[in-house]
């Protein structure tokens, strides 16, 4: 793979689990609803069914804390044949809205990262997600001053990014994408002929995860994103 980024101009940045925390909320949710629900199924078949109930809900209510929301309430209702009391729907209201209202949490080398490429690239923010709980960590996280772009995405497909290059008249091959997703982040930029660099994080939804060793000789994998600056500036 060309490792050569020498004429990239513009960089896209994921957000969630790229530049903060967020699925580590997510799965503690899970399991925080899988105890609320033990009394009608085991903790597995718990967390299977809530897994199917989003995947069914997605093109319905799309990415994030909400849709999320909606899905442990009806998952609920269904698991328990609609035995489930108002006061556990009300502690599933409570645990969505302690999930949107969480501290924000950066992770390691982002502020360095972006404070060493502002002003000698052009920073986008591209990512999934509520738009109005993305502009609120946005706005927690300190970190607007170095973004040009912000865009929140319905979805992460090669034409979700096609469009919206195009319409930001970035040509592909001076982009560079960064995430945390293969599936969202990288492999959709790879299909138009750009570049990408895959920084793992520790947590990965199951509707995110792909095999690495399908795609590990084209693109670039670092273990943390200070690594990015040693192919960059």
């Amino acid at each position: 793979m060309d490792l050569n980024f020498s004429n990239i101009t513009t960089i896209g940045f994921d957000a969630d689990d790229t530049l903060w925390v967020n699925e580590t909320y997510f799965r503690e949710a899970e399991e925080y609803f899988a105890g609320m629900l033990e009394e009608f199924e085991t903790r597995n078949t718990i967390d299977q069914e809530l897994f199917k109930m989003e995947m069914r809900n997605l093109e319905l209510y799309g990415y994030g804390i909400k849709g999320f929301m909606l899905s442990m309430i009806e998952s609920a209702l269904e698991l328990s044949n609609n035995r489930v009391s108002q006061a556990t729907l009300s502690r599933i209201l409570d645990l969505g809205k302690n999930m949107i209202s969480h501290p924000l949490e950066l992770l390691q080398d982002v502020p360095e990262v972006l404070r060493a490429l502002h002003g000698n690239y052009r920073l986008l923010v591209l990512t999934k997600g509520d738009l109005l709980d993305q502009e609120r960590k946005l706005e927690k996280s300190g970190l607007m001053q170095y973004f040009h772009h912000v865009e929140v995405l319905s979805d992460k497909k090669p034409r979700n990014y096609s469009r919206l290059l195009e319409h930001l008249e970035i040509d592909i091959s001076e982009f560079l994408m960064v995430g945390n997703s293969l599936k969202s982040d990288v492999l959709p930029i790879l299909e138009l002929g750009g570049r990408a660099v895959h920084v793992p994080f520790h947590t990965t939804w199951a509707h995110e995860e792909v095999d690495p060793a399908d795609h590990a000789d084209r693109h670039l994998t670092l273990s943390r994103l200070n690594d990015l600056l040693n192919y960059l500036n």
